[in-house]
């Protein structure tokens, strides 16, 4: 009998962990306290504080001041479901996105693809920042960004899971037609250039430009976002393709991972 109880529960403190956790949302990394998580949760707040202390304890939140944040054990965790080689790549094209914010002067990012997910590996600031919801390491679905988007037109696969799966719609502004998407990255694959106007958060606009594999493969994703009424996409478009271009034929001096090698071998080989 005692067994059984103890079973129910740890079971009932796994689901309060985890709805607490996913309350965090957007404050993620600056913090929430306590009250309003457990509002979040629908939990009480001494129930909530007596789980998050368990959380604490375990490294999977930690406290800033009277708020909690996940914690680096988490994100560490997080990091694992994603491909070998990421590290590799980012610390490759860092200096292109480098050159890129140099050009610029507004805030840019280098991205890849994880299923229909985009996936932020670098983020530089522009001197006169703007609210957005990338973040290193941080996933948006990929249908509603720059980058997502000008990754699936060069990935045929990913593109039909998107295609098949629930559209998320942000704003009024976001793609949730999979008929309109697949017309807009067939227009993508065209022109080599993926524009985003207020799809994933109201008055943020994006440019973003491929970095392709020799074989045709997108390998990851440069991009230039400011509020859409000071994105210049006609004077940022032809300096992403540049930047993009240039990456790229820095990749085959790079030792991949096994995964990301699979995506350049056969050009390689050939």
């Amino acid at each position: 009998m005692t067994t059984a109880t103890s079973t129910r529960d740890d079971r009932a403190a796994v689901d309060k962990a985890i709805s607490l956790l996913a309350c965090f949302g957007k404050d993620a990394v600056t913090g929430v306290g306590v009250s309003e998580l457990a509002r979040r949760s629908e939990l009480s707040k001494s129930t909530a504080h007596r789980v998050l202390a368990m959380l604490e304890r375990n490294g999977v939140v930690e406290r800033t001041g009277t708020n909690y944040r996940l914690g680096t054990w988490l994100q560490d965790l997080g990091r694992t479901v994603y491909a070998p080689g990421q590290e590799e790549l980012r610390d490759l094209l860092i200096p292109f996105l480098t050159d890129l914010y140099a050009a610029t002067h507004e805030t840019v990012h280098l991205a890849v693809l994880h299923g229909t997910d985009v996936v932020y590996l670098a983020k530089l600031y522009g001197h006169r920042q703007v609210r957005s919801p990338s973040r290193i390491g941080g996933r948006i679905p990929a249908h509603c960004t720059a980058v997502g988007k000008v990754l699936l037109a060069y990935s045929p696969e990913n593109t039909q899971q998107t295609l098949v799966g629930p559209l998320r719609r942000y704003t009024e502004h976001t793609t949730t037609n999979p008929s309109a998407l697949a017309a807009a990255l067939d227009r993508i694959r065209r022109e080599g250039i993926a524009v985003e106007h207020g799809e994933v958060q109201p008055g943020l606009s994006c440019v973003a430009a491929p970095v392709l594999a020799p074989n045709g493969r997108p390998v990851a994703a440069l991009s230039v976002s400011a509020p859409t009424g000071r994105l210049d996409t006609r004077r940022y478009a032809p300096i992403l393709r540049r930047m993009a271009s240039t990456a790229a034929r820095a990749l085959p001096t790079m030792r991949y991972a096994p995964t990301l090698m699979s995506q350049i071998e056969p050009t390689l080989a050939g």
